[in-house]
């Protein structure tokens, strides 16, 4: 009988007294580190408790009888839009720019509170539009409020690094196949002393000049003839090929390039010369797709925006001196941060004391599950931001505890082809304290410097637990 009774119990318990046991520790380190020095077999769980004040917040918000369901439609649109380039044109054009009016990376700014590479990207705008002759006279024209300043993000269109767009340059033109919406970014210029690191050198306006009457007319003569470009597709297969599609996009910009040389050779309206041109800029710059991505990847995040109760985030981007984001359940609102500075690699004698913190709307990649979401696809990227191999893993593997779902289409062969992990969960950052990650380029603290190296950053968690209140206010 007693027999019976003991195995009757050990089923009741699981098994727990007739079977070796399996210990999951959470919380402290301590525990879990007791039990291994024993030589007993742990499993370590990365939790903490939500950060103090916001569990009524988080309560109200998961407690919303239409949230599951309006993070489920939000994300659903994310991954379903498909954004092709359908043309290439002027700001002044697509936007509607007037001379004196530019647009900006990241959150709302004043010249008051632009950092250096901010600064002097504003400075070499106002020289390319002629509306100074020297970077003095810009800068004290800028001082004097005599140019209006506005987020790209509050037209539709995105920058990277500093971001600024003013009338004059000509601007990837992006439509949603599934969805219907618009988006736009600058072309880019390649990497170094450039425009979108603040520097604003007779190099850099010639440069720029340039793509105003010889690049941007190429490229809109090639994209016409050869008709909608999908960019998802391109996306998903560099994805595959190494690229994570933010500080690597090689692989996609051979593939773009493959697809737009044929048009643009056969486009009588370019001079054979000019054509060669700008198929020798592009092949020389590896992160010509960029600015592309950073299309695509606005057209996504739209999609998503405006689903009343989503905690869904739909833009992160940075303006040097301010992180801040959007979500879908709290229209056009910004909730920011004090900007941090990327941790990575620098050029030459460059160290951190010379890095500006973050900056640009790039991190609309890491949105919409690229970027930094992507890193387990790109090992490569380590080379360039810092870290080694099983790093550039974990955090893509941290990001699946963050975000609503696995994209359909971006797929990681080094796991097995899972689903890059997109849409970014305001309340999942809360809960666990996990933050996403951003791989970027890091911009000289002082004008005119460039980049000056590549690394890792985060946001500043304030802006997810504001975030988090402001919807708990609309449950």
């Amino acid at each position: 009988m007693s027999d019976h009774r003991d195995t009757h119990r050990g089923h009741r318990l699981g098994g727990l007294l007739s079977r070796e046991p399996s210990v999951v520790a959470t919380g402290v380190e301590v525990l879990a580190s007791a039990l291994a020095d024993q030589a007993v077999p742990v499993e370590a769980v990365d939790w903490r408790p939500p950060p103090a004040g916001t569990e009524s917040a988080l309560a109200a918000v998961l407690g919303d009888p239409g949230h599951a369901e309006a993070n489920a439609r939000a994300v659903r649109r994310m991954v379903t839009a498909r954004p092709h380039l359908v043309d290439v044109r002027p700001a002044r054009d697509v936007l509607g720019l007037e001379p004196g009016t530019f647009l900006h990376a990241g959150p709302p700014l004043e010249w008051d509170r632009a950092s250096g590479p901010m600064r002097g990207a504003l400075v070499g705008a106002m020289l390319l539009e002629g509306l100074a002759e020297t970077p003095r006279g810009a800068e004290r024209r800028l001082e004097r409020g005599s140019a209006v300043f506005e987020p790209c993000h509050h037209h539709a269109a995105v920058g990277p690094m500093a971001g600024v767009v003013s009338p004059s340059m000509w601007m990837l033109v992006v439509e949603d196949a599934e969805h219907g919406g618009t988006s736009y970014c600058s072309l880019n210029e390649g990497l170094g002393k450039v425009l979108r690191y603040g520097a604003y050198g007779p190099e850099v306006i010639e440069r720029l000049a340039w793509m105003g009457e010889v690049l941007g007319p190429a490229l809109r003569e090639a994209v016409r003839r050869h008709g909608p470009i999908d960019l998802m597709a391109l996306i998903a297969q560099a994805l595959q090929m190494g690229d994570e599609l933010h500080n690597r996009n090689r692989a996609a910009t051979s593939l773009l390039l493959r697809e737009l040389a044929p048009a643009l050779a056969a486009a009588e309206e370019v001079p054979r010369a000019r054509a060669a041109e700008a198929l020798r800029f592009a092949a020389g710059n590896d992160h010509f797709f960029l600015n592309a991505g950073m299309a695509a990847a606005k057209a996504c995040a739209d999609a998503a925006r405006g689903v009343p109760g989503s905690s869904l985030v739909v833009a992160m981007a940075r303006n040097g001196t301010d992180f801040g984001i959007q979500v879908s359940g709290t229209g056009d609102r910004w909730f920011t941060g004090p900007a941090g500075v990327p941790d990575g690699l620098y050029l030459g004698g460059y160290g951190p004391d010379d890095a500006n913190p973050d900056i640009g709307d790039s991190a609309i990649t890491e949105t919409a599950g690229m970027g930094g979401f992507a890193l387990a696809a790109a090992p490569a990227i380590v080379r360039f931001v810092g870290g080694e191999v099983p790093d550039a893993v974990a955090a893509t593997q941290r990001m699946y505890e963050i975000t609503l779902a696995e994209h359909p289409v971006l797929q990681i062969p080094l796991l097995s082809f899972r689903g890059t992990p997109v849409g970014v969960d305001v309340a999942r950052v809360v809960r666990t304290g996990i933050l996403p990650v951003i791989d970027t380029g890091i911009a000289g603290r002082e004008a005119g410097t460039g980049q000056v190296g590549a690394g890792l950053v985060e946001p500043p968690a304030n802006v997810f637990t504001d975030a988090l209140h402001a919807l708990a206010e609309t449950a």
